[in-house]
């Protein structure tokens, strides 16, 4: 009966002590045959055999866990399959198995013990085996009911470090010491698996428990096939992998992030991580032009000023892709990160402040030495200034010329099939003119004239060339041309910068487009400034020659003076237009563009830190789109309405040379009229007096209302009860 009973507590029975399948509260218990053994022993051993079931059950669950028959079967199944099937494989899994194992093998010493004392007795005794064992009565009934959660459940990965944090939370310091055991165990490999990521930019997880994910992954298990992923990349991607890593290659899985660890933490880590891998695998290309760099630098010159700081070239040119990454990340930086995770490994609790402020730290040196690369040796202030030269107008000579050059072309509907090519002779001519051959990033810059939004009816249009307007029938082309087509098609002009590795990190498509809809923006008001300043000088023109052919034509002289009377309320409506495009100009590119370049690059100056940098610069590209109004759709479309009615207005007054009514003119009058004392009264409002911004919102409005003209024109139009007003200008005869 003594070794039938002990036998059971290591979980084997036989006739004396049986399995009962059908019972929960007794799995193991005595045959019902036995009669030598009193009822209070028959439960007391009952009782204790219950923990040969436990240690059973763990022991198989340990066995399992533990069984690498899988890698076998790996060469002929992918790893969801072996992740669906009924005994999945993880890593994580067998870590706990591992600290079960421990656990158990303290149980068997202890039933090894009893079997020893109760051999050394002469009378042996049930006290004897409940002493030995009471201690496990609190232990392995909740380890087992730990294993059944997890393999009903089927919980691996982060979610079974979440599940053991929470047991680690109970009453019972020797349960609590074990689960922390079982913790420990998993923690070491989330801890291998955090070093493999974050000194070597290798993600170690072939079953899919890390929280830091490939994105393929997140694809297959919404139904993407396999054969499509890398179709789907190949599509998103650029020449350099490491690119689309960057930006598409990893993500957060929510589910395998354990609660402890949080959010800002796990951001912190896939940062750190992806920086890790750009610095250890430069692009070929990159590796080319940095050679080239110092092969072309005097030696006495490879210190780099400025912005560089601290960082300093003094090697010659490797061409060697190891030899590249060991430079831009070096050794004792990697070996820092290592010690760092192997100081965590090697404690054997869990300090969440601790794993927090190590993650930092790593994540500090990454940021560190990707902003050494982004800003120092890929020149990121350079082609911020060209950004700014190109996409926020700062070469005015040069877009000056470019408008003038292509003037008559924009004042013809765009074709959709050759509009680009059209605009290249005058942007390249402006170029020419204006951009020097040290201007290196010229090049990068490109003219692109996207899908109109509307249908061009070449069977009604007769597009008219440019030298037609030279002669005087033109209008009549114009307007017919203008009936099928809108007057501002040529908005959709739109600038392309071509950016290389390791800059395409910071310069995203997102953000290239914010650079775009400005450019856009701030065209269109170049051109309507040009055109009203154009229609100035075509007028005065006319006048003059008026003026000369009066002194020598006394019988159309009455005619004569009296054109000239009607139209001069007209110029006077034309100085208004002026007034306000020309402040509005003036304001973007001084008050808002100047002003926040200016922080961008004291930014720029005190940040050693990739991730502020960027965080510096979407700033800065924000206040430019909120501080232009682009971002308020109320203020953005009167604007487009103002400049919409400037070009008509423009190109109605040069038309008007034979006589005609004035009839279109005063429509625009009234209109632009209307819109400016609309655009005055929102931009006086509350609620754009409380935003950020008000600072440069007021200079604007000292600008347009320095004299309170605007003021008591706009509060005027709001006391009419039948409103029809025209400029008070056109009421001075």
């Amino acid at each position: 009966m003594l070794h039938e009973l002990l036998l059971a507590l290591l979980g084997y029975t036989g006739d004396l002590i049986i399995h009962n399948s059908n019972s929960d509260d007794r799995p193991f218990k005595l045959a019902s045959d036995i009669s030598f053994i009193q009822p209070s022993d028959r439960d007391l051993i009952e009782r204790i055999i219950t923990l040969g079931f436990y240690y059973r059950e763990l022991d198989r669950f340990a066995t399992e866990s533990r069984n690498l028959s899988w890698i076998r079967s790996a060469k002929n199944e992918s790893p969801l399959d072996l992740s669906s099937s009924k005994n999945p494989a993880s890593v994580y899994r067998r870590a706990i198995a591992n600290g079960v194992v421990e656990i158990l093998s303290v149980y068997r010493s202890a039933v090894l013990h009893i079997e020893q004392k109760l051999l050394a007795e002469t009378v042996p005794i049930l006290a004897t085996v409940t002493q030995g064992l009471n201690k496990f009565f609190v232990l392995l009934p909740p380890l087992y009911e730990l294993i059944l959660e997890i393999e009903r459940d089927n919980i691996r990965g982060g979610q079974l470090l979440n599940l053991l944090h929470k047991r680690c939370h109970c009453g019972v310091p020797e349960l609590q010491t074990c689960i922390q055991r079982l913790l420990w165990h998993g923690h070491q490999v989330m801890y291998n698996q955090l070093a493999s990521w974050m000194v070597y930019g290798i993600l170690q997880d072939q079953h899919g428990e890390f929280f830091i994910r490939r994105q393929e992954d997140t694809d297959v298990e919404h139904g993407s096939s396999l054969p499509d992923i890398p179709e789907k990349l190949a599509r998103l991607s650029t020449d350099d992998t490491s690119l689309t890593d960057w930006h598409l290659g990893f993500h957060i899985s929510l589910d395998m992030l354990p609660e402890y660890i949080h959010m800002r933490v796990a951001e912190s880590i896939l940062f750190a991580g992806k920086a890790i891998r750009v610095l250890r695998n430069p692009s070929p290309s990159f590796r080319r032009e940095d050679a080239l760099y110092h092969q072309q630098m005097p030696r006495g010159s490879q210190k780099l000023q400025g912005l560089t700081g601290r960082f300093s070239f003094q090697k010659e040119p490797l061409m060697d892709a190891k030899l590249m990454g060991e430079e831009l990340l070096p050794q004792t930086e990697a070996d820092k990160i290592e010690a760092m995770l192997l100081d965590l490994k090697e404690s054997s609790e869990f300090h969440k402040r601790s794993f927090e402020s190590a993650v930092d730290s790593i994540r500090a040196i990454a940021a560190s030495h990707l902003w050494q690369l982004v800003v120092v040796r890929a020149d990121l202030n350079g082609h911020l200034k060209a950004l700014k030269d190109y996409f926020l107008l700062a070469k005015g000579d040069f877009f000056q010329c470019f408008l003038e050059e292509s003037r008559q072309l924009m004042r013809l509907p765009p074709r959709q099939s050759t509009a680009e090519a059209d605009l290249m002779v005058p942007f390249q001519l402006a170029a020419l003119k204006t951009i020097s051959e040290e201007d290196k990033y010229y090049p990068r810059v490109s003219l692109r004239m996207p899908s109109f939004g509307f249908t061009v009816k070449s069977s009604q249009v007769d597009i008219p060339k440019p030298k037609d307007y030279a002669d005087g029938n033109s209008s009549s082309a114009l307007s017919s041309a203008s009936s099928e087509m809108s007057l501002d098609g040529w908005d959709g002009i739109a600038l392309e910068y071509s950016v290389d590795w390791p800059l395409e990190l910071f310069f995203t498509q997102e953000v290239l487009s914010k650079y775009r809809r400005v450019f856009q923006y701030l065209l269109r008001l170049k051109r309507t400034q040009m055109e009203l300043e154009k229609s100035w000088a075509s007028v005065m023109h006319q006048d003059h020659t008026d003026f000369a052919n009066r002194r020598n034509d006394r019988v159309n002289r009455p005619v004569s003076q009296q054109r000239r009377q009607r139209f001069r309320p007209m110029w006077r409506v034309r100085e208004h237009m002026a007034f306000l495009i020309r402040n509005l100009q003036f304001y973007i590119q001084v008050d808002v563009i100047e002003s926040q370049w200016n922080v961008l690059q004291a930014h720029i100056q005190d940040s050693h830190d990739f991730t502020e940098l960027v965080a510096f610069h979407q700033e800065y590209l924000s206040a430019l789109i909120s501080q232009s109004f682009l971002d308020i759709g109320s203020v953005s479309r009167i604007l487009d309405g103002i400049m919409k009615l400037c070009l008509q207005f423009c190109w109605k007054i040069e038309n008007q040379e034979n006589g005609s009514n004035t009839s279109e003119l005063e429509h625009i009058t009234e209109e632009f009229n209307k819109k400016s004392n609309s655009l005055y009264t929102i931009l006086r409002s509350s609620r754009l007096a409380g935003s950020q911004r008000a600072p440069f919102l007021r200079r604007f409005l000292l600008r347009l209302n320095f004299n309170s003209f605007f003021e008591a024109t706009a509060r005027g139009v709001l006391n009419v009860v039948r409103p029809r007003p025209a400029l008070p200008a056109l009421n001075q005869q």
